[in-house]
């Protein structure tokens, strides 16, 4: 019942800015927190942030410290993911998750995962 809808990813050249967006539906994640993980071809799918619905609280992997930012709107249960200064090495697979109480690193620890949108930044 519960779906993730992840949207606005697409081909962008190098130092470009991209807004990905997830939005929630079947349940309010209010409570809850939202990852955001990516996956490139061959390689482990990878935590890049995550955020508390309630409290806006925020965390990022250092690769993208500085670029990028995490946000919500709560009452439209929707979590954006803005990239600015994209570099080829933020080519990826990226997927939004819900689940867990606390912001967590690892996958295993969500539930509920969007089917993910291809992000692709060219030099």
């Amino acid at each position: 019942q519960v779906q993730l809808v992840e949207s606005g990813g697409g081909l962008v050249q190098a130092g470009g800015s991209m807004r990905l967006s997830c939005a929630a539906s079947g349940r309010t994640f209010s409570t809850s927190a939202m990852g955001w993980f990516r996956q490139a071809p061959g390689k482990e799918r990878e935590f890049v942030g995550g955020i508390s619905w309630r409290a806006g609280m925020t965390i990022y992997t250092d690769s993208v410290k500085g670029r990028f930012t995490i946000s919500r709107d709560n009452a439209k249960n929707t979590v954006y993911l803005q990239m600015n200064s994209l570099k080829p090495e933020d080519t990826a697979v990226y997927y939004c998750a819900a689940g867990p109480t606390l912001i967590r690193r690892t996958a295993r620890d969500y539930d509920y995962w969007g089917q993910g949108t291809q992000v692709t930044v060219s030099s």
